[in-house]
């Protein structure tokens, strides 16, 4: 019997990760709202707060998908530029990053929009596909740095990603910005090219 319970509790999670990811990636993550998602789940409001904590964690899991599509583009990029020039990898890295986003805004934006910061109880999984894409950028700044002490390496893997996220981010917005968005990946490319 518990097993039979455990496993709707299961197909619910499933359903319900289903339907947030389709309503994120038609309305954004504004567009989610907790009766919504029940109804096109065909479960009562309150199941969903029997299978996940709150719309946040719900979310979460979604995010979850996310960074594992977002780490094999990002992954599938690092493979094809072995290689190439450290430089190179970073920039093909950042094409592939650029790429998802574009392919999956929504979701991709969903990453970053929930409401979490450093002192929220951020989910482990959550850090290690973040270190997992640090860990990616890292290789090629340490081909360029030989001797930068870890500290300001990992400052500036930080650095590198939170620029490039940035131009991403601003070139996609279409915001009155220097990021024209027919030429995220050529800026990128001028960033990248002269580090080092």
């Amino acid at each position: 019997m518990a097993g039979k319970v455990q496993e709707r509790k299961a197909r619910l999670r499933e359903t319900l990760i289903d339907v947030t990811e389709a309503q994120i990636v038609s309305g954004g993550l504004g567009s989610i709202k907790a009766r919504d998602i029940a109804k096109k789940a065909g479960c009562a409001l309150g199941a969903i707060y029997t299978a996940f904590a709150d719309i946040n964690a719900l979310v979460m899991a979604v995010n979850l998908r996310t960074f594992q599509k977002l780490g094999a583009r990002v992954t599938a990029a690092v493979e094809q530029s072995k290689g190439e020039t450290p430089n190179a990898q970073l920039i093909a890295m950042s094409k592939a990053y650029l790429g998802f986003a574009v392919d999956n805004t929504h979701l991709w934006r969903a990453l970053f929009d929930l409401d979490m910061s450093v002192e929220s109880a951020v989910p482990d999984w959550y850090m290690q596909a973040l270190g997992q894409l640090f860990a990616h950028i890292e290789v090629p700044l340490v081909q360029l740095f030989p001797d930068l002490p870890a500290d300001e390496l990992d400052l500036m893997v930080r650095a590198l990603f939170s620029s490039v996220h940035g131009i991403v981010l601003l070139g996609l917005q279409n915001r009155i910005s220097a990021v024209p968005s027919d030429q995220i990946e050529m800026m990128i490319g001028q960033l990248l090219s002269q580090i080092g």
